[in-house]
């Protein structure tokens, strides 16, 4: 068993080629078996495309998340509701414009120890 204390985990800023907007990164777990973390989104702020080999499971701790699948519509989850989202899978997800968002987000690394693989930023909103 592991203990993982908040003071020793700290956080960090998420990196500009991932994400457009402050974004702030706290890894809660990370092991060769499951990667969960707490990603602090300021308004409008979001991912860039990408995916992940072995599916993504998100679950909203507060405010209004935007997520997209590439192609699809843009779906608005709130505080409390999860998204599962399929290996392979293309899409984004956010913070909704003027709203404050974090959420957890759950995935499993691959053989490779693999668990996103990120694609170009999304196009901005009109």
């Amino acid at each position: 068993m592991d203990i993982l204390r908040e003071e020793d985990r700290g956080c960090r800023p998420g990196p500009p080629t991932w994400f457009s907007g402050i974004v702030w990164l706290d890894e809660v777990v990370v092991s060769t078996a499951l990667k969960v973390t707490r990603v602090g989104f300021a308004p409008g702020a979001r991912t860039a495309w990408h995916s992940h080999p072995r599916g993504q499971a998100l679950h909203v701790l507060s405010g209004i998340c935007q997520v997209q699948l590439r192609g699809g519509p843009l779906h608005e989850v709130r505080s409390g509701d999860s998204v599962w989202i399929d290996a392979g899978e293309v899409h984004w997800h956010g913070a909704a414009p003027g709203r404050w968002m974090v959420h957890l987000a759950m995935q499993e690394p691959d053989a490779s120890g693999t668990d996103v693989v990120w694609l170009e930023h999304v196009e901005p909103r009109r």
